[in-house]
């Protein structure tokens, strides 16, 4: 090969390389999911459900690895009722992490409250496998079992919640909506009780309590309670709901209304 040809050989190679370079840089990268920052995340979790779900469900649109993102919307949309989706959005977490604690929690949350503890009970018991000195898992196993009547086994989960996490009025609440269920009015006034009379008590357990006493007759606790808790016209709403029952009710299983406080935990 004359010196000529070498290097023209050497020119077009150069050249070659170059095109391939600069094909390489006008070609679009792939950039990493841009997530809301800790602060921006922080606000939304102070705002209501419908805003966290909306929310949570571009974060996690954006990067459907994002753990956090798939169990903060699981959790606002089993508060706005749309369980079929909790479930969803807890499942898409798990496939990424398969062993993520809150995720399984949120999964058998989510099962319970659309009245499938089934379903339940196997993610549930695996986050209780997991991390059995978590309170929350022996307490939302409670509410499964209770719902699919395997009774012995709730109350074993329960007492275990509480051997964990001392009255702690989840646990005492999620106990006593199932002795209403079972028709133990008395027993649940008790758990109510006591559930209320903890500091980390939220409105619920308060507004449960209300309902069990205006269930067994004893309207006028009842009201007070409810007009402390509840603007005058849901206060309202729920009076008429009681008194319309009236103490016939007592120890009934009325409770479907309440079931959204088997969630706890």
């Amino acid at each position: 090969m004359s010196r000529m040809t070498a290097a023209v050989a050497t020119a077009a190679l150069m050249f070659l390389a170059g095109a391939a370079q600069a094909q390489a840089q006008a070609r679009p990268q792939q950039q990493a999911p841009v997530r809301a920052s800790a602060e921006v995340r922080a606000t939304y979790d102070r705002m209501d459900a419908l805003s966290r779900s909306v929310f949570w469900a571009s974060e996690q649109e954006n990067d459907p690895t994002d753990p956090v993102a798939g169990v903060k919307l699981a959790q606002a949309l089993r508060e706005l009722g749309r369980y079929d989706q909790a479930v969803t959005a807890a499942e898409t977490t798990l496939t990424v992490q398969p062993d993520n604690l809150d995720a399984l929690l949120e999964l058998g949350r989510a099962h319970v409250a659309r009245g499938q503890a089934f379903y339940g009970i196997a993610p549930l018991e695996k986050a209780r496998d997991q991390a059995p000195r978590d309170w929350r898992a022996w307490s939302v196993l409670g509410v499964a079992y209770e719902q699919v009547r395997r009774f012995d086994d709730a109350r074993t989960a329960w007492n275990q919640a509480l051997t964990l996490s001392p009255d702690n009025p989840d646990v005492l609440a999620n106990a006593a909506m199932a002795a209403m269920t079972q028709g133990d009015a008395a027993g649940a006034e008790t758990l109510l009780r006591r559930a209320s009379g903890q500091a980390g008590a939220s409105p619920k357990v308060r507004q449960n309590l209300a309902m069990v006493l205006g269930l067994q007759g004893k309207m006028a606790e009842a009201e007070q309670i409810l007009r402390r808790e509840l603007p005058p016209e849901l206060a309202e709403k729920n009076l008429q709901w009681l008194r319309e029952r009236g103490a016939a009710s007592a120890g009934g299983a009325e409770t479907a209304r309440t079931w959204s406080s088997l969630q706890g935990g």
